[in-house]
């Protein structure tokens, strides 16, 4: 293990289609869809987008008849395409009623989410939350119990804030609500073992919007169980906002080797892309140390020194340019996501940070000589100039993967 990696809390491994969690397994990416499943078409358009982002996991919703029907002929449409994402059911409120009536859509999920704080009411709960489970174990399918603190289940909480009313020293009903998540996952991960689930079959989430709560939930979830965990900061939020937050949160618990799943919940804009939540994800596991998905490129902020644009745009479009080269990439050469770059925007930091990637370019700053100078592992190899610099540096790094990474076999 790299000696920069935290050490990776004990879990079981638990095997979702052809993704393994836990058990030391790399931490997965996940992600879930916002169109109406019912819809059959746009589903199978943003599973593949999500996909081919590089989702390892892509959940949707299965919150009707229409929905349920729909899951199966989204799941062949995506095998014809080469796409075998394994696909996680999201149930609230009957889910019991819709795997029992659509057995296609039972058997098409990899993995059924449950919210033991929606799956019935009073003394249909177990009732309803057993049937669920039945089957999972009927189709051997892995469960994930994932419990939010804005849908808990309210007869847990009220016999738990009663019973700490009674105390001579009561915790504070803040208190009392954080235990009341992690007891609703425990409770229900037991319940689902005693009712026949395999204790190879449970990941468990606990999700709260508070970044302090979820890293103080986590820490403590982790110290009681060895089922995977699921990390996500819910209703994280949009935009600069939601990123920080779910990677104040995260990168905490990962650095403490907490998490074997992760989801960065953004609400995107209007019309917006998904996948950026899926891109998001990937570069806090790979600015961590913990993956490696895609060359990522270094790049100053700027300053007096660079009062053009030029540097800015060029490292714009190279990251975008290797994001889009690296599907190919991936399937012709071997290790070719570890590659690192570097677009520089003058004498001052340039030369030095272009040494140290694989790649890089040091760019003029304002006053200096028009040439921009290329190292390629730390030796200067070629100095570029006039309008073609662009061009000429995607050049230099299709050239550099074809002589550095080793093809894959034919």
């Amino acid at each position: 293990m790299n000696a920069q990696q935290p050490e990776r809390r004990a879990t079981v491994p638990v095997r979702i289609g052809s993704v393994t969690i836990g058990g030391g397994s790399p931490v997965v990416v996940q992600s879930m869809t916002n169109t109406d499943t019912a819809d059959e078409m746009a589903t199978v358009v943003q599973v593949a987008e999500l996909a081919r982002a590089g989702s390892e996991l892509v959940r949707v919703t299965v919150n009707n008849e229409d929905a349920a029907a729909a899951v199966p002929r989204i799941r062949g449409r995506l095998e014809r395409m080469g796409l075998d994402v394994p696909l996680v059911g999201d149930f609230h409120f009957n889910g019991h009623k819709l795997l029992a009536r659509y057995p296609a859509c039972a058997e098409a999920l990899a993995k059924y989410r449950i919210n033991p704080g929606n799956v019935g009411r009073g003394a249909r709960r177990d009732s309803q939350f057993a049937e669920m489970i039945d089957i999972a174990c009927r189709y051997e399918k892995p469960v994930r119990i994932g419990v939010n603190w804005g849908s808990l289940d309210q007869d847990l909480l009220a016999r738990m804030m009663d019973a700490n009313a009674t105390l001579r020293e009561p915790a504070a009903p803040r208190e009392v609500m954080m235990e009341a998540l992690i007891s609703s996952a425990l409770d229900s991960a037991r319940q689902a073992e005693e009712l026949g689930l395999g204790h190879d079959r449970i990941v468990i989430s606990c999700k709260m919007s508070g970044v302090q709560d979820l890293i103080r939930i986590y820490r403590d979830l982790a110290g009681r169980c060895d089922y995977p965990l699921h990390l996500g900061l819910t209703e994280a939020g949009m935009g600069s906002k939601g990123i920080v937050a779910s990677s104040a949160a995260l990168a905490v618990l990962l650095q403490q080797g907490i998490g074997d799943t992760i989801r960065i919940s953004l609400t995107p804009e209007p019309g917006g892309s998904r996948t950026q939540e899926v891109q998001v994800a990937q570069e806090l596991l790979q600015t961590m140390g913990l993956r490696a998905f895609t060359p990522l490129v270094a790049a100053c902020p700027g300053c007096g020194r660079t009062t053009s644009t030029y540097f800015q745009e060029l490292a714009g479009e190279i990251q975008h340019y290797v994001r889009a080269r690296m599907p190919e990439w991936k399937v012709r050469y071997l290790g070719v996501e570890d590659m690192s770059l570097a677009v520089m925007g003058c004498v001052v930091n340039g030369p030095g940070e272009s040494r140290h990637a694989n790649i890089g370019i040091s760019l003029p700053g304002t006053g200096e000589r028009p040439v921009a100078p290329v190292y390629e592992d730390g030796a200067r190899t070629v100095t570029l100039k006039g309008e073609r610099i662009a061009d000429e540096f995607k050049e230099i790094i299709e050239r550099y993967v074809e002589r550095s990474y080793r093809r894959r076999a034919e």
